[in-house]
């Protein structure tokens, strides 16, 4: 698709007007305005010598999707009121971008079920492919493409095909580096059958997975490619906390860690080995790369991942050897990162960025990879396709507390189990509907694929349901980064509870109560179900997407207008907090 400039936005424009989509923010824009949109979202002019191309989080969405962002993403200590931790209109300010129209509609949920109407479906590798095609095409022999992982799970056909599908996908869409998360949960033998004899030529890069016993790297730890005539290293870091947010039991014999030290020696290793330019590829969520960038000298970009963070421009970090420009690219093939740069003499003179929102009505699909999606889903599709339920209702997920596709689950295990309490995870991947679509077994599954999906039901006393909250708490409201692990607050039915995010582990969690307005007392015991257990449970229940399909069948309709917030101490004027009702 070797298309000019001139050429590629004509096609832009007539995908927009075809859709009958304003791609302004004004209803009713004429087709010869379009092109003035579509320009403005993805004509960007070349600059400089070297091009990174970085997406990450995908979760396994091989098409367009909804995926509503956070009204509540919280920032304590420094983080206060600083990327990530910024929402709504209080993110539009920081940024500069304006309000209503496709960019407000990608990077926030102001108005979200209305501008999604008028905007349509985002991301799709298909139509992620059309971009990229001619991205690259303008900067032949130049970029790289750097994918930050969480790219083999989060769907069904992914689960079912133990990232096959996703690999496939990855290596027509022309991947050159990863990292990972979530592909461990397929179990160290996997990942090591996928990267040996199917992942080639894409380069499987984590500087911190290290043999348990002997300490040795596990994976490669960096890459050096000539690009243009410039040398650049990118060097991998995995997301340091897995054998604790997921379970160890699939990775035995492989030591996982943030590791600052050998990522400085792996630093200073690639620039005495010629490198002009230093590029971190993480998986660690964006707090935990902002305190990275500010303690290793020597990095000059870190692309980030993990927390779903998509920031229209990028954070610059101050370090003992300069400046770190530390970006995150947000998830779900909502956006590609362009990040062009000018490297003379050695060093980065100067740098143009841009996050570009990948609209699956501007931008027509790639044959290529719509005919691939189209042979890998063909088993599955039926199955896939079987309504469970009508949804009255805005479903979504992403936020620090439920969302309201995290309470539809919730409802389903108090309904199911009969349990008194209900735990389920503060997931951030996961799928969002619309009012009036239908729920399908595909939507369930976008939202619970997992390969250990087993329910439980177990008895807490209310002083380990204390201990519970407080500890996932800490993970999300630690003020130390390298203490935070990535994720929300742990979702709740059947209790409600009273959090100060500001204080310290085991002083955060207070007023617990049964849904009856009942103090839920220390050594008081309770019924409670949960899932995604990071342990080998002795009585494992159905898995959560039976429990779930079938309270929607039983159901029929789900109208879910609020997910459950709890009681918020200390957090008046916090820029990362939107309460209910929210412009949704």
């Amino acid at each position: 698709m070797n298309l000019s400039r001139r050429e590629f936005l004509q096609m832009l424009a007539l995908a927009g007007a075809a859709s009958g989509l304003s791609a302004c923010g004004v209803k009713g824009l004429q087709e010869k305005d379009v092109p003035v949109a579509a320009a403005h979202l993805y004509d960007m002019p070349v600059y400089g010598n070297v091009s990174l191309l970085h997406m990450t989080d995908c979760h396994a969405q091989l098409l367009p999707v909804y995926f509503r962002e956070p009204n509540i993403n919280l920032g304590v200590g420094l983080a206060w009121g600083r990327p990530p931790h910024l929402v709504g209109d209080a993110y539009l300010k920081y940024f500069h971008v304006p309000a209503g129209g496709h960019r407000a509609n990608a990077f926030t949920y102001l108005d979200f079920t209305e501008a999604s109407r008028r905007y349509g479906k985002i991301g799709g590798f298909s139509h992620l492919a059309t971009l990229l095609k001619r991205v690259r095409a303008e900067r032949h022999g130049r970029s790289l493409l750097l994918d930050g992982g969480d790219t083999w799970q989060g769907s069904a056909t992914s689960m079912w095909t133990e990232g096959r599908d996703m690999i496939g996908a990855q290596k027509l869409l022309g991947v050159d580096a990863m990292t990972a998360h979530w592909e461990f949960t397929y179990g160290a033998k996997r990942v090591m059958e996928a990267v040996k004899h199917e992942l080639h030529p894409i380069e499987f890069l984590a500087q911190n997975v290290n043999d348990a016993t002997w300490g040795n790297l596990i994976f490669k730890p960096y890459t050096i490619r000539e690009l243009n005539g410039v040398s650049v290293a990118v060097i991998g870091q995995a997301f340091p906390y897995t054998p604790i947010a997921n379970p160890a039991y699939m990775v035995p014999n492989w030591q996982f860690g943030i590791d600052q030290s050998h990522m400085q020696k792996t630093v200073d290793e690639v620039r005495a080995k010629g490198a002009q330019v230093v590029v971190v590829l993480s998986h660690n969520g964006m707090d935990v790369d902002l305190k990275m960038a500010s303690q290793v000298h020597g990095i000059d970009v870190l692309l980030g991942g993990h927390t779903h963070d998509a920031e229209a421009e990028p954070v610059p970090v101050r370090n003992s050897g300069g400046t770190t420009l530390v970006f995150n690219s947000g998830s779900n093939t909502k956006f590609l990162l362009v990040l062009d740069l000018d490297v003379r003499g050695g060093r980065i003179r100067g740098y143009r960025s841009r996050l570009m929102p990948v609209f699956a009505e501007l931008l027509p699909a790639d044959p290529e990879m719509a005919d691939y999606i189209e042979k890998v889903r063909a088993p599955y599709k039926d199955k896939l396709a079987e309504q469970l339920a009508v949804n009255d209702s805005l479903l979504f997920r992403r936020g620090n507390f439920n969302g309201t596709f995290d309470q539809m689950i919730i409802d389903a295990q108090l309904a199911v189990t009969g349990a008194q309490i209900a735990l389920s995870p503060g997931f951030r991947w996961g799928t969002s509907l619309l009012p009036g679509e239908p729920i399908t077994m595909e939507a369930v599954m976008n939202n619970t694929a997992i390969t250990y999906p087993a329910t439980t039901l177990n008895v807490y006393t209310g002083k380990q349901l204390k201990t519970t909250l407080e500890g996932i708490a800490d993970n999300l409201f630690n003020k130390d980064p390298y203490y935070q692990q990535g994720g929300d607050m742990i979702r709740v039915g059947g209790m409600t509870y009273t959090i100060a995010p500001n204080r310290n582990i085991g002083h955060r969690i207070s007023d617990m109560r049964l849904a009856n307005g009942e103090l839920i007392m220390p050594n008081k015991r309770y019924t409670v179900s949960g899932w995604a257990d990071v342990y080998r449970s002795k009585h494992p229940g159905p898995k959560i997407w039976d429990v779930v399909t079938e309270y929607l069948r039983d159901q029929k309709t789900i109208n879910v207008k609020e997910g459950y917030t709890p009681r918020l101490i200390g957090m008046e004027g916090n820029p990362g907090y939107a309460p209910w009702p929210v412009r949704t």
